[in-house]
This record gives structure tokens, sequence and C-alpha cells, in this order.
């Protein structure tokens, strides 16, 4: 177990740019933090993209951190904790938006009272579809059919090559093909 000393002690030394006192926090905090960070946001990728934005900040924020005051380890986890909320916040955010733009896309102002309940339903069932899709997956399926970005520009947005961008799609349409049948 690590000391509030030790934490402290490498906290403190981390403003001087003390790269051997960050492995040595890293090591002892990134568990623990990356635990947090996971609970909250319940997706392995995203907290590990968290994890790595916390250290981050900590590096940037390390100066702010006053001994004495909370314990090291609460501070830490603070500092985790509100970046995943961050993330889920924005995650949400995004969800809604990109369901709202479903919704756009799928009503046509033309149709009569009968038809607009039958696309309400059918609505529905996508957006239900949508969310079994793992969440980048299925933020380029939007991006891609709602969006209309190409392949190439999904591919650099998500940092994969171009034929996994191209996977990603066509098993995300099957994958949603196949629920919309259930």
């Amino acid at each position: 177990m690590t000391t509030r000393d030790a934490l402290e002690n490498w906290i403190a030394q981390l403003p001087l740019g003390s790269r051997d006192a960050f492995d040595a926090l890293y090591s002892a905090t990134s568990a623990k933090l990356f635990g947090v960070i996971l609970r909250v946001l319940n997706d392995r990728g995203e907290a590990e993209d968290v994890l790595q934005e916390v250290f981050v900040k900590i590096w940037h924020n390390a100066g702010r951190y006053q001994a004495g005051g909370y314990s090291p380890m609460t501070w830490l986890i603070t500092i985790a904790r509100n970046a995943a909320i961050d993330r889920l916040r924005k995650r949400q955010r995004r969800e809604a938006d990109m369901t709202g733009a479903i919704e756009d896309t799928l009503v046509d102002p033309r149709l009569g009272p009968e038809a607009l309940a039958v696309n309400a339903s059918g609505r529905e069932q996508l957006v239900a579809c949508m969310g079994e899709l793992e969440a980048k997956r299925g933020e380029a399926v939007r991006r891609a059919y709602l969006q209309g970005e190409t392949y190439a520009e999904l591919a650099a947005h998500f940092d994969v090559p171009l034929n996994t961008m191209r996977t990603w799609l066509r098993r995300s349409l099957i994958s949603l093909r196949e629920c919309l049948t259930r």
C-alpha cells in the first residue's frame, strides 16, 4: 500500500517535470482510478481514454494540489470521477443529438396520423437497435448515414485503417438488420 506521504511527494515533484515521480504515481494509482472511471462509464475503451486524459490533467495541475488538505488519493479520485462524468454527459448529449437526427430524417410531414404512428414505432425500434451497437461503431454509422461523412473521414476521425472502417460499417449494418427483423 502506498502511503499518503509518498503520493504527496510524487505529486509535489510533477510541476518540476519529474517523469520518475509521474511513473511512480501512475503505477500506484492507475488501477484504482481506472476502476472509478469504469464504474461511471461502463465502457472499457472509453474508460481507458479518460484515464489517459486524467493523468494529463494531473500532470498539468499538480501544482494546484495542497499537501495537508484533502488526502492525495481523494484529490486524484475527484479528478478521475469528474472527468468520467464529463465524458458521460458528452456521450449522452451526443446520443440525444443523434436520436433527434434519426427522428428528423425518418419523419415525413406529408404522412397522416396512422402512417406517423407506424413510423414512430419503427423509429423507436431503430433507436433501440442503434443503442445495441458498440458506442464507436454506432457513432460511425450515424456519421456515415445521417451526416454523410465518407469512409476516409470516418477512418481519420476514429484513427483506424480505411478497411477497418468499412468492416465496422458493414458489420454494424448487418447487426442493425438482424435487430430490426426480431
